[in-house]
């Protein structure tokens, strides 16, 4: 069962030991199971990290890929790592990437600014990001219109 759960996408040891408990096995049997499927390569918490951030990489910020880790109850050196190989990255570039092709357009009211900074915060960005994108596209909104 567990191969046949593994031929279908990478999983964090964790959340097949769950799932293999869920359908039945003992915590003995899944763990026997998992250790088995380790050694032979089947199973991999590096692999998914890795398999993760790429997933994830360009729509989420590091703190929401990040906690999707934890979530998943990837090894930490393994989500370390793997979260290492997205190497610097500028959130607020990526971010302004994100809010242009989801929005593109600075916000009419109150009302659609709290909607935007929700979608950004939403996507693992902080405040103090998300409020500079506004920032930045509303700067530039204003420079488009000025005579020069």
């Amino acid at each position: 069962m567990a191969i046949r759960l593994l031929a279908r996408r990478e999983y964090a040891r964790a959340e097949l030991g769950e799932r293999l408990a869920s359908r039945g096995a003992s915590r003995d049997e899944a763990a026997r199971v998992l250790d088995e499927l380790e050694r032979a390569g089947y199973l991999s918490d590096a692999r998914f990290a890795n398999a993760l951030v790429a997933q994830k990489a360009g729509h989420y910020g590091k703190r929401a890929i990040a906690h999707a880790l934890r979530e998943k109850r990837v090894d930490a050196t393994a989500a370390a790592d793997a979260l290492q190989s997205l190497g610097p990255v500028d959130e607020l570039a990526e971010a302004a990437a994100l809010w242009q092709r989801r929005f593109g357009a600075v916000p009419r009211d109150e009302r659609e600014k709290a909607r935007q900074v929700r979608y950004l915060l939403s996507r693992g960005y902080s405040m103090s990001i998300a409020f500079k994108v506004l920032r930045r596209a509303g700067a530039a909104d204003v420079d488009d219109g000025a005579p020069g």
